[in-house]
């Protein structure tokens, strides 16, 4: 009895709060306009089956459409990986890429008098080398670069290009006047993209899940994965129904589909299972992932004022475009975006009155919502009894009529949750009532590393088709897409999440959203941000870093007039 009427007072209070909203709102006469909380709302389930799903090998690819099939393929092409080597067995370390033996050299300037200046580009040749000091004949290595100044406050990711022969070249843009110091960094050996590549082909199970299955007084778990073994058990299959989004469980003996209560992650598998003798060597912090590559002469320029009237020296290489750069710490877009500080509450507070701000991803959108509830002091969070990493989070500013939603994105999710909190973008979208006041932000990249690309595809195609009809029926809507982001780097998540993954997710998302130029889309560059700034990568970029994203964010949210 003490049990059931703690539940009812918990859900009686949870209605008063949304009924509280929901009469703001109303008096705002803009009901119309919001999207209604979903966290009351009826859910419908998927109807599981027991029949083993089609797969080819061991993921689940069904058919696309002739369009998206194409799309896809191309996406494939452009984001395929320069040939790397087979592994020898055993392995020498001695033969692969050594961040220690390679070095990087500052070509002269090709403008006249050997100076450089601002608006010009800057190129640096990468020479790779074994451990033994030979040069590398092949291409293949994962390089990052950026062009700094600690003192300014500055900085810019460059463009590296593989010549596929052991040598690289990176390109910058020439952004502000002064020291300019260029950083090279080998994230992985071509070695070590081998075995990523080999792990993605044959261990995209090597993150792996479980459900809860609850049926009266008995419950039992198991196994569940977007790419699931076939074994003489039945499989559940959970695929949306909406989206056609995958997701299996092995069937417990004398237990229904239907009754799937919870899900999980499960665990990983034991990074000695996944590689071979010595493999490890090649994921070594300090000796050959994520490790600064010397400079063979001076590491830096000086960079001089803009020349009046003289054509701007472009770079033999590539002609590359940043997104933006960091001056005096502040990130400054190169899209024509007039990019603000909002600092303050007020000022943040003056943007997103009479707005709903609708979040929906992983956690690297959760800190959004957490900026939000730190830096607006009468935006208050309701208690939905969420889980404070999972979520579905609402909050609330009575007085300025600012409201503010987060919620995970659907599985393949590394949370321990109910299965009610399982929502997909794509739905969520569908299932949205949008408008001018509306702001849909999302963000999904970081779940996804251990599988193959053509699952991440999939699911931004779907999200971008429900975008569309979102922008169809309510073109004012301002919705906004995050980025991946590079990351700090050990064994264990670079063998599931490294930013081999994530660069190829990156560039998939920029192409899939090029169908939106000229509408109300905008993307933030986390990637570059992050890639630029002189903190340390991190999974969950550091506080100054976020600012700066949310800045882009307001700034799209409340564009300057005539800017």
């Amino acid at each position: 009895m003490k049990e059931s009427s703690f539940k009812g007072r918990r859900c009686f209070t949870i209605f008063l709060l949304l009924l509280t909203a929901f009469l703001i709102f109303f008096q705002l006469n803009i009901w119309d306009t919001l999207f209604q909380p979903k966290m009351s709302s009826t859910i419908v389930y998927p109807k599981a089956t027991t029949e083993p799903p089609k797969v080819r090998s061991i993921c689940n690819f069904p058919p696309l459409s002739p369009k998206d099939a194409l799309e896809e393929r191309l996406l494939l092409e452009s984001v395929a990986w320069p040939e790397t080597p087979a592994l020898p067995s055993p392995l020498s370390l001695e033969l692969t890429s050594d961040p220690a033996h390679s070095t990087f050299t500052i070509l002269p300037a090709r403008g006249g008098g050997g100076q450089w200046h601002v608006g010009d580009q800057l190129e640096v040749s990468i020479a790779i080398s074994d451990f033994k000091g030979q040069p590398k004949k092949s291409g293949g290595d994962f390089l990052l670069a950026r062009l700094h100044n600690l003192t300014l406050g500055a900085g810019v990711a460059g463009k590296v290009v593989d010549h596929l022969n052991g040598s690289y070249s990176a390109v910058f843009p020439l952004l502000w006047e002064g020291a300019a110091q260029v950083e090279v960094t080998l994230v992985h050996p071509s070695e070590a993209i081998t075995v990523l590549n080999r792990l993605t082909s044959e261990q995209p199970d090597r993150i792996f899940f479980k459900s809860v299955l609850s049926l009266g007084s008995r419950s039992q778990t198991t196994i569940c994965n977007m790419c699931l073994r076939q074994t003489k058990q039945p499989i559940c299959d959970f695929t949306d129904p909406r989206t056609g989004d995958p997701w299996f469980c092995y069937n417990p003996k004398n237990m229904s589909c239907d009754a799937r209560i919870a899900h999980s992650m499960a665990g990983y598998k034991q990074t000695p299972a996944l590689l071979k003798a010595k493999e490890d060597k090649l994921f070594q912090g300090r000796v050959n992932l994520k490790v600064r590559i010397p400079a063979s002469g001076p590491a830096g320029v000086t960079v001089l004022p803009k020349k009046e009237g003289q054509p701007e020296v472009e770079s033999s290489i590539v002609n590359f475009q940043a997104s933006g750069y960091y001056y005096q710490g502040l990130w400054r877009a190169l899209d024509g975006t007039k990019v603000r500080q909002f600092t303050g509450a007020s000022a943040i507070t003056q943007c997103l009155k009479g707005k709903v701000v609708h979040l929906y991803g992983d956690s690297t959108i959760r800190q959004w919502f957490e900026f939000l509830n730190a830096a607006l002091p009468d935006l208050k969070e309701f208690n939905l009894g969420s889980s404070r990493t999972n979520g579905p989070f609402m909050a609330l500013d009575y007085e300025n009529k600012i409201m503010v939603t987060f919620r995970l994105h659907g599985p393949p999710l590394r949370f321990v949750g109910s299965i009610e909190e399982i929502r997909y973008i794509a739905n969520e979208l569908d299932d949205l009532i949008a408008g001018p006041n509306i702001v849909v932000v999302f963000g999904i990249w970081a779940h996804f590393g251990s599988f193959p690309i053509e699952l991440y595809i999939r699911r931004l195609q779907r999200i971008r088709s429900a975008v569309v009809r979102l922008l169809d029926r309510a073109p004012k809507t301002v919705i906004i897409i995050r980025t991946a982001n590079p990351k700090a780097l050990l064994l264990d998540v670079a063998i599931n999440n490294s930013d081999w993954f994530s660069v190829q997710f990156d560039k998939v998302l920029r192409a899939v959203a090029t169908i939106f130029k000229g509408l109300n889309v905008h993307l933030i560059d986390a990637w570059e941000m992050v890639l630029a700034h002189h903190l340390p990568n991190s999974l969950h970029p550091q506080p100054p870093i976020i600012t700066n994203m949310m800045d882009v964010l307001f700034s799209y949210t409340c564009p300057q007039k005539g800017g």
